[in-house]
């Protein structure tokens, strides 16, 4: 099934063709360009859904096309991919209108995971866009950074599972989620396997709230969980 199709904007040849392989794999067409540019050009010609950039580029470099994306379509989502850690890169990209930002080496289950965030953004209708940020007593699930924030400021970086399995709480917060609903969704199969996986992955996410009496998340017996925010 044809979903997104992606512009891919990467110098180095070697990592962009194994990007664009795993990604048509995914059902999402994928055009590699070598340089913004080349980038810039195809775009004026296919209307593409979503832009992956990496910023060190010759010709024209990503912080470049990411202006001139947001110049002419302000609502394509921009992810900004780079081996730059320094903070005043990231807040410069986010200041040009950058969406998402993933620094290497990254792994494909979280480019994909944040794609897929973006995937349901673009699908849904303007009047039941989800939310990107929910807030859980004193914690703040930011889901495109795929980031729980506690209230001291504490930062914890979610896996692609993670975050899945917490957006989909969030979206049904005070409702009984099945389990056999969840593991269809998100690990796409039922088995035994999985079943224990996921189940590994809620322990996770209550570890994560222990300290706060507002938050659990709740076994329903023989049926799924609950997420309770008081």
């Amino acid at each position: 099934m044809s979903r997104l199709k992606i512009l891919l904007a990467e110098d180095d040849r070697g990592l962009g063709m194994i990007v664009k392989a795993f990604l048509d794999a995914q059902g999402y067409p994928t055009t590699l360009c070598s340089n913004g540019e080349e980038a810039w050009n195809s775009l004026r010609d296919v209307q593409y859904d979503l832009c992956i950039t990496d910023v060190m580029m010759p010709v024209m470099d990503g912080f470049t096309l990411l202006k001139q994306i947001k110049a002419v379509q302000p609502m394509m989502p921009v992810i900004v991919l780079t081996a730059k850690k320094e903070q005043d890169d990231i807040l410069e990209g986010f200041s040009l209108g950058a969406d998402d930002y993933i620094t290497k080496p990254f792994s494909m289950d979280e480019l994909l995971a944040r794609i897929k965030v973006w995937e349901r953004w673009l699908t849904y209708s303007p009047s039941d866009t989800p939310a990107c940020e929910f807030r859980l007593g004193g914690f703040t699930f930011n889901v495109p950074h795929l980031t729980l924030t506690n209230a001291k400021g504490e930062v914890r970086k979610l896996t692609s599972k993670e975050m899945e399995l917490l957006y989909m709480l969030c979206e049904h917060t005070g409702e009984t989620l099945e389990r056999r609903h969840v593991l269809q969704t998100i690990w796409e199969e039922e088995n035994r396997t999985n079943a224990r996986s996921m189940d590994v992955y809620i322990t996770k996410l209550r570890k994560y709230f222990k300290d706060d009496p507002d938050v659990d998340i709740v076994n329903v017996h023989g049926v799924g969980f609950k997420l309770v925010v008081k």
